[in-house]
Parts: structure tokens; sequence; C-alpha cells
């Protein structure tokens, strides 16, 4: 993939260990225990920290597996998902999809076989919460996906995981193991005729699989490609067949939603986006992390309490609140709130929940330049407007960062960003870049002007002559 360490720096001061994805490394991952976030309303993360919850023995010390006993018992699959619709859960993934809606449009009665997939290809910059959840309890994501299979009807289950997560997939597989030596994974778990297996399946890289079509390509073996809807997973998944899929944070949290009640779990966020979800906090920061927050709670508490701000001296210039694919939010708007309904009225979203922040020592043309590079790059090129439109906007600010920009360059921006977005791509890779011109530009409009109109940086000099477009022409009308 092209985000590096390298590349990252350029839009961000980052502590030492990351990985390629700008997020914390893995020895930074490992530090972050129950303690970090609001520890009153902890729902996953209350027991990380204990010594080798990652193993069966422990994990069922805890209680683990209480919630699919209880579910294969006690419950009906239809019970399951309403206890699910009550909680409130949204999917966790990107898209805050109602999970318990989700899982209602999987017809269970139908005959042949149906399928759970976990999307554990985590390659958002910004976000490393799922690989928080895996390397911490990984049998809480393996206790989550038995009691959606059951749910749904499903007996088959993949976790298509990120190639490069060799950690969590080692962790991964031996919890999926542990499980059917003890039975739950397998023909009768708890006694009850429910037979399903699990399986891992790595990816190669490529950005794209995130979107939940193109994942189930891949995991077919074909090239990863979005494909066009109608028909949706849930009609027509995985060689052809009803699919549930599900991020990993979303599955984690449904055996808390089991044993609590979903009414129980609806009463933490707010009424319209309950429950807590994690952040992964990372850029200039003085406390880069993964944090489990009470949804409602504002970027300031995020940003500055609990990821203790930026370093002294800097003011939060602007802060991406879902990952690098959310729209921008200045600074000036650390008091906007983590829930889905008011990010949206701030034409934004939450994403991955990949929180980066950067200060005020950083050029936001610079940094929507090198965001523009990586989709590109990442692009797969079955659409026109992605395609096109990505590397158009990559050329333009090229020459605007080789001082050979004007008005023009301006208006083709924004027109590359209208481009790409509304549903004019086949997945939102394609929104992802208009998003970061369009909010940046909404935003920072006199900072765009200073380097296409003046030709000065506020916060630096201008991008090299390295950076200059091979032909200064491309995308000109």
């Amino acid at each position: 993939m092209l985000w590096s360490p390298r590349d990252v720096a350029n839009l961000l001061s980052r502590p030492k260990s990351r990985s390629r994805n700008g997020c914390p490394g893995k020895s930074q991952v490992a530090e972050l225990r129950g303690s970090h976030g609001d520890q009153a309303h902890h729902i996953l993360t209350s027991l990380f920290g204990t010594p080798d919850l990652h193993t069966l023995s422990v994990y069922e010390s805890k209680g683990g597996y209480t919630a699919l006993r209880k579910a294969l018992l006690d419950m009906a699959p239809a019970d399951i998902t309403n206890e699910v619709k009550t909680s409130g859960l949204r999917g966790r993934g990107g898209a805050g999809f109602a999970t318990g809606t989700k899982w209602s449009f999987i017809n269970r009665d139908a005959p042949g076989p149906k399928y759970v997939v976990v999307n554990a290809d985590e390659s958002e910059p910004g976000t490393a919460k799922d690989r928080y959840i895996l390397e911490n309890c990984p049998h809480m994501v393996v206790e989550g996906i038995l009691i959606a299979a059951y749910a749904v009807g499903a007996n088959q289950a993949w976790v298509y995981i990120r190639g490069e997560y060799d950690e969590p997939s080692r962790m991964l597989q031996a919890a999926i193991e542990e499980a059917r030596a003890k039975g739950y994974v397998g023909p009768k778990p708890f006694g009850k005729d429910f037979p399903l297996d699990i399986r891992l399946y790595r990816g190669h890289g490529a950005y794209i699989c995130g979107e939940e079509t193109a994942l189930l390509e891949s995991l077919e073996g074909k090239r990863a490609q979005p494909r066009s809807r109608p028909p949706f997973p849930a009609v027509k998944g995985a060689w052809g067949r009803p699919t549930l899929l599900n991020n990993v944070e979303t599955l984690a949290t449904v055996p808390a939603i089991i044993n609590r009640g979903g009414a129980e779990y609806a009463k933490l966020g707010t009424a319209k986006n309950p429950g807590t979800r994690l952040l992964t906090v990372s850029g200039n920061v003085r406390k880069p992390g993964v944090y489990e927050v009470e949804i409602g709670k504002t970027f300031r508490h995020v940003i500055m309490e609990l990821a203790g701000g930026p370093p002294e001296g800097r003011v939060v210039k602007v802060f991406w609140p879902g990952g690098s694919s959310a729209p921008v939010l200045p600074g000036s708007m650390l008091d906007m709130t983590t829930d889905a309904e008011a990010l949206a009225a701030a034409k934004s979203m939450g994403g991955s929940g990949g929180v980066i922040v950067m200060d005020d020592s950083h050029c936001i043309v610079k940094a929507a330049h090198r965001l523009l590079q990586f989709y590109a790059h990442e692009s797969c090129g079955k659409c026109t407007p992605c395609r096109i439109g990505q590397d158009w906007a990559v050329r333009t600010y090229e020459r605007i960062l080789a001082n050979e920009g004007s008005q023009v360059e301006l208006d083709i921006l924004q027109r590359v960003s209208d481009g790409l977005q509304n549903g004019r791509c086949l997945c939102g890779l394609g929104d992802s870049g208009g998003w970061v011109i369009d909010s940046t530009l909404r935003h920072f409009r006199e900072e765009y002007e200073d380097h296409a109109l003046r030709h000065e940086c506020r916060v630096g000099t201008v991008a090299p002559p390295a950076l200059r477009a091979t032909s200064p022409q491309v995308g000109r009308t």
C-alpha cells in the first residue's frame, strides 16, 4: 500500500511506533488497557489488561461464552436479532447501519447455505481499533460470530483479515482452534444442534477490500472490485448466497448486549446512537491510542482530555473524526459530539472511529494532496469518476504546490470533488477523495488561496520541484 511512515510524515507528526496505515504500532496498542477512556462505561474493554485474556480459560473465567450459552439454550434466533435491534447497535465499520436490521434482512428459513463474513480488513489510515480487540480478546469476536451465525442460520463463517496483521491473525486463529477443541465451534455447541465452522482468510494489502462487496470478490478468489447493488449481500453475497457482513467491533459488542440486554445497552450513548465505541486517536496528540468512549461525548473530551491534546505551544488546527475518509472538521469544532447525527449535521461522519489530529504546524493543502495520492493509488479503476478524478486531483495539487496554481486549479478541484461524490462512484472510495477536497476547501479556503493565488504557504515552504506534475496541462480546461 502507498501509505507508509515516510509518507505520513508529511501529514502528521507521529510517535515512534506506527503501522503502515498511520495507526499506533503494536507496542503502543499493547500498552493501552481498559483504564483508557471512560471507565464507568466500558463495554468492550472492561477486561482488557487481564493477563492471558486472549486464552480460552481466562476468557471463560471472566464470563466468556455465557452469552453464547444463553443465546443457544434460552433464546430463539428471532429473539437474538430483536435484542440487537433493541440495543440500537450500529455497525462500527464505517457506514453505521443498524446491526439488528441488517441481521433481519437474512432469510433464516431460506433453503441452502448462508454465510457470515467478518470484515477485519482494517486498512483505513488512522484506525487500529479492530487490531486492539483481536490482540487483547479474540474470543470475544469468536463468541460474537457464533451468536450472529445462529441468529441468521449460517453454518459457515469467514474472517477476512488484513494481510499485514500477523499477530492478530495468529491470535485469532489460536482462539478459533481453542473454541473448536472445546466444542463451541463445531457440530453441537452446548449440546445444541448448530454446526458452524470458522475460517480465517488473509488479504493482501488492497485498501479497496474494506468495501464489503470487493471483500467478497477477493474472498471468492477474484479481483477485488466493488459489485453493483442491488442485489445486496444479504440476498446474494458470497458465492451467490445470503451473507451477513459485520465489522470486528460490531460483533465483539454482541456478547455484552446478550448478557446485559438490549435495553440496558441502549441506556448508554444518545437516544438515536446508543452505546460506546472505540476511537483510535493519532497524529499530533501526546497520548495516541485506542479509547472506548460513550457515544455523545465531545471531541474536545476525546482529543484534549483522553489523548492529552497537541504538543505544548500548539493548537488543534483540524481533525478527521472518522478516519482519513471522513470529511475534516476545523479545530474550532472540538465541541462537536461523537454521535452520528451531530456529525452528519456538520457534513462529516464517525466512519471507522479513527480520530486523526493535525496541529497548526502543518499545511492543510499538503495534507489533502497526500491523502489524494493515497486514494488515487488505491482506486481499483473499475469506475471512471474514481479512476480519472482522483488522478486529476493529484496532478492539480501538484501544480498548486509547485507554485503553478491559479483560480483555475481551485475551480478544477471543486469540479473534481463534485464529480466524485453523491453516488457517482460504485463505492465510497471515490466519495472519500471528494470529501477530502470539499471539506478542506470549505474550512480552509484562505490557505488554498495562499498557495494557488499568492504562491505562499503560511506554515512553511511549498513543495519541492520533485512534486511538479509530469504534464502541467493535465486536467486543465
